[in-house]
């Protein structure tokens, strides 16, 4: 569930406690994302922010593109580097680019951790002319029934946890992170007016797959072992509820602005 930018910075940098898991179950991005981005910049050098384990930036390199990723948190880019992407360590808003430019500065599931405002005048500072900003996210879109039992399984198991499937079920579930990077991108006066696209796919996940996937949600790494076990437990029973899997309807949702000037 989407989290306001700059609070929970202890979530944010708790993702590389368990790097394998994090990049072993994340979803992937729609390569119709990947190569809109690209044949809408203007060359191939290609600034991944908070690059992570490196699920993006690979997706762009397999694309023909130069990667470079910014990651704060060292054993992400420990893990990025041994899949072979070039990450330097450092928060974006703070990263000194030395004179070096790009043609698309892109960031996934990540710029609700980054200042928008700081981070949007950075990404106009690194980019050349026409070059492109591109911020997306995997937007859960679970069927009702889907989103009713896991919510469920949440409120038996660990009330505490804010996780109510329900909303995202619509189309503007990630409105809460969307109009600030809006907002920050306008305030930096750099960029053309932002635009949206989507890219809508779906994927059947086992059981063991999507309680694989529970502990890289944000907040959930913090949970005590049993507390996590319990709530686990409680997921798969409703997993089992279903059928034994389920289907989860993702929309990618891009936004997206060209550098001015």
């Amino acid at each position: 569930m989407p989290t306001p930018p700059g609070d929970h910075r202890d979530i944010a940098e708790s993702y590389g406690s368990d790097a394998e898991r994090y990049d072993r179950t994340r979803p992937r991005y729609p390569d119709a994302l990947v190569e809109r981005i690209v044949d809408g910049s203007p060359g191939r050098d290609v600034l991944d922010v908070g690059a992570g384990t490196g699920i993006a930036g690979l997706a762009f390199r397999a694309r023909g593109c130069r990667v470079l990723g910014i990651e704060p948190d060292a054993r992400m880019a420990a893990f990025a580097r041994r899949k072979g992407l070039d990450v330097e360590i450092a928060r974006f808003e703070e990263w000194e680019p030395a004179d070096r430019d790009f043609d698309a500065v892109v960031a996934g599931t990540v710029w609700h951790w980054v200042d928008p405002v700081a981070g949007a005048a950075q990404a106009a500072r690194v980019l050349r002319p026409a070059g492109r900003l591109a911020l997306f996210w995997n937007a859960f879109q679970p069927a009702p029934e889907v989103a009713d039992a896991l919510t469920g399984a949440y409120a038996r198991a660990a009330p505490e946890l804010p996780f109510d499937w329900r909303p995202l079920t619509g189309a503007d579930s990630h409105a809460s992170v969307l109009a600030p990077a809006a907002d920050g991108i306008r305030a930096a006066a750099a960029f053309g007016e932002p635009e949206e696209w989507r890219f809508g796919w779906d994927r059947v996940y086992t059981r063991e797959e999507w309680l694989d996937q529970v502990p890289t949600f944000g907040g959930h790494g913090q949970l005590p072992a049993g507390k996590l076990g319990t709530l686990l437990d409680s997921i798969g029973d409703a997993v089992d509820a279903l059928g034994g899997s389920l289907s989860m309807r993702y929309t990618a949702v891009v936004l997206t602005a060209v550098r001015t000037g």
